[in-house]
């Protein structure tokens, strides 16, 4: 979907790992490394990114660290985009809300640090949850979103287990 909107695939894999994430802060190389990507041509986007406000930057030794910028004024539209862009907007909708009485919902795994994954890994945190209903919901949505999605179950004492690094998605309200 976005492919056809931004040609730059470079660009693409950048705005979903800083706004997918924001809490995900990143250096040069180590994009280069999960992207398998050129330094140089990820050094020109965060530098486009950099001057246009999108991301911000901070130096620590010589390395110097991008993240997203969260009083860009598109912050949020740019996060909703990167959810839409791996079902997880269909996920919140279909399964989440659809369950009742979770009081969080917390993404894992490679999407979590805004890499690209055909797997969404998720953290419910609830006292009951009707698993069978769970995985009924789960396999409906697979099918639209075309990825596969692990969930597993925590009461709200265990929450310390949630791994990290991972984002909230949704949270009682």
């Amino acid at each position: 979907m976005l492919e056809t909107l931004i040609s730059n695939k470079t660009r693409i894999k950048l705005l979903l790992r800083f706004f997918l994430n924001p809490e995900v802060e990143s250096y040069l190389r180590e994009l280069g490394r999960d992207f398998k990507e050129t330094n140089n041509a990820i050094r020109v986007e965060l530098n486009r990114f950099e001057k246009a406000g999108v991301v911000v930057s901070y130096r620590d030794g010589n390395r110097k660290y991008y993240k997203a910028n969260l009083d860009y004024p598109l912050f949020t539209e740019f996060q909703q985009m990167a959810m839409k862009h791996f079902g997880l907007d269909q996920v919140l909708d279909q399964i989440v809300k659809k369950l009742g009485k979770i009081q969080k919902v917390y993404l894992t795994g490679e999407l979590s640090n805004g890499l690209n994954s055909q797997i969404i890994d998720l953290v419910i945190i609830a006292d009951e949850i009707d698993r069978n209903y769970l995985a009924a919901l789960t396999t409906k949505v697979e099918e639209e979103i075309s990825r596969k999605i692990r969930s597993l179950v925590l009461s709200p004492e265990e929450e310390n287990l949630v791994p990290v690094p991972n984002v909230l998605l949704f949270a009682q309200e």
